[in-house]
């Protein structure tokens, strides 16, 4: 089954994030070294993980005006294009504040934060894949329909208990 592959891309590191199989749920996949390397490496797990989608976090000024690191993200997945195999989609996404929300979410799980283990650029990457995966879900996500009328199977049950 096909997968969606988050990146957070830094001056330093790289974080990766993949997707379920149902496209669903981002869950941390690893972290490279910002390198020449970086790029044969990723189109190697896109080959690996049966990559479909690749979603790279675009970083943009809080007033959302684009700057040089946005340019030097576009100019890494221009690279990353020209070495996969075959075409896979690239998007790319606002990924402002990323890294602070995957800080924030190590020090409410009780995990340390340090910047040089890598793991924060890789809970980056599951934040910026999540926010695209709920994205294309739409605004209902996987609520409950409110009302049993909206669960024809909760009045099926009804009737056959009685």
């Amino acid at each position: 089954m096909p997968r969606i592959l988050g990146i957070d891309h830094g001056t330093v590191r790289i974080g990766l994030a993949l997707s379920d199989e149902l496209e669903l749920v981002a869950n941390p996949l690893k972290t490279l070294a910002a390198s020449p390397q970086a790029v044969a490496e990723i189109a190697r797990l896109v080959r690996e993980k049966h990559v479909a989608r690749i979603v790279i976090g675009l970083p943009l000024h809080m007033s959302g005006r684009r700057g040089s690191a946005s340019d030097r993200v576009e100019k890494f997945a221009d690279l990353l294009g020209k070495a996969l195999t075959h075409e896979v989609p690239i998007e790319f996404v606002d990924e402002r504040l990323s890294s602070v929300t995957a800080e924030q979410a190590l020090k409410r799980s009780g995990q340390k934060v340090d910047a040089k283990s890598g793991v924060v650029d890789q809970i980056a990457a599951v934040v910026i894949l999540q926010d695209y995966l709920n994205t294309q879900r739409g605004p209902e996500g996987f609520l409950l329909p409110e009302t049993e009328f909206d669960m024809p199977w909760i009045e099926e049950n009804k009737e056959r208990r009685r």
